[in-house]
């Protein structure tokens, strides 16, 4: 019996890269922040105003925001990434 249980362990088991497991982190958390910034932040802007001009520019104003964000969190991991060596 313990012998087939390893069998069947050995046919389910891949190997993942530590590559693949940052890309999936990566792509898992990209996503969840862009539904965390619609839930927080988009939802609520677009029914605080009843005119569809008005909605239109709070989604292109709430875009220019979520895109300052990403690029400040760029440019922090940027400087993580030359720091790191000197500090550590």
């Amino acid at each position: 019996m313990i012998s087939s249980r390893r069998r069947l362990r050995a046919k389910f088991t891949r190997v993942v890269s530590n590559q693949s497991v940052t890309y999936l982190v990566g792509a898992c958390l990209g996503v969840l922040g862009i539904v965390v910034f619609c839930m927080f932040v988009l939802a609520p802007a677009i029914t605080a105003y009843r005119r569809p001009l008005e909605r239109v520019a709070v989604v292109i104003l709430s875009a220019y925001v979520l895109a300052a964000m990403v690029g400040a969190g760029i440019v922090l991991g940027a400087l993580i990434i030359v720091e790191w060596p000197r500090v550590f």
